[in-house]
């Protein structure tokens, strides 16, 4: 089983990029477990066609220890087994809870032993990288963690302070980063930035997405890009990205039982 945490500022794209991502590696046969660790609670909402997934936080305060795994798992486009953490009512309440929470009642339930998930992606918001928000990057959750950014000021900073936790956090022996996504918004000097913040932290880009309306299309058919328009050169995008991401975390898990 191989495990994704993938980390970037609210607004960078994140979400749209790890369904595609999602949609990609289930086009190749895996079996793909992704899970939203957002308060949101939209990580995952492409995949199911604009329908909602409770999510595991509202789903264990309600049901407390009555709590099943077909209450807080749906299936998705292509089988994708579909999780969100979900989080408290704004300003009451810590949104990390529900990410600790959700990876803890997965476990209790069940979830990797009924789906065996040749694919676990984490897909987490990374504006805040303390507590609940860190719970990926631990030991036993995550294999390798990579971050989606553009060449905005604000994403850079966001991707330097996560790519300084993993740095951080590395010693403990949890996941290690495995690359930059750059998704393009088109400012000034951008692949220059992004390969800057590459070299700062001794890793690469493994994969450029083109700013392209296709995917804003997809969303207002509230398709992933690769189930809306899958001959599209955007598709193929991600098709290439889900490919050098599953390529990293090989690479790391061979030199690992070597």
């Amino acid at each position: 089983m191989i495990k994704i945490a993938v980390y970037g500022k609210g607004g960078i794209g994140k979400s749209t990029t790890v369904s595609n991502v999602a949609a990609a590696l289930a086009e190749q046969g895996l079996k793909v477990l992704q899970i939203g660790c957002d308060p949101k609670a939209d990580s995952t909402i492409l995949l199911r066609h604009g329908e909602e997934v409770p999510t595991v936080l509202h789903m264990y305060q309600e049901k407390k220890q009555n709590l099943k795994l077909e209450d807080i798992v749906k299936i998705g486009y292509k089988g994708i087994v579909c999780v969100e953490a979900g989080g408290p009512t704004p300003g009451l309440g810590c949104a990390g809870r529900g990410i600790i929470t959700a990876l803890e009642k997965l476990e209790e339930t069940g979830a990797y032993e009924k789906y065996q998930p040749d694919v676990v992606l984490y897909d987490v918001l990374g504006d805040v990288v303390c507590g609940g928000f860190s719970m990926p990057m631990r030991n036993g959750y995550a294999d390798k963690i990579f971050i989606v950014t553009s060449g905005e000021n604000m994403a850079i900073h966001a991707g330097a302070n996560i790519a300084m936790a993993v740095e951080n956090f590395k010693n403990r022996g949890y996941a290690t980063l495995g690359g930059l996504i750059l998704n393009r918004r088109n400012v000034p000097r951008e692949e220059e930035k992004v390969k800057e913040l590459a070299e700062d932290f001794h890793t690469d880009i493994v994969g450029t997405l083109t700013r392209s309306e296709v995917v804003q299309q997809a969303e207002e058919q509230k398709k992933t890009v690769l189930e809306a328009f899958p001959e599209s050169e955007m598709a193929e995008e991600y098709r290439i990205l889900a490919k050098a991401i599953l390529m990293k975390v090989r690479e790391k898990q061979e030199v690992s039982n070597a």
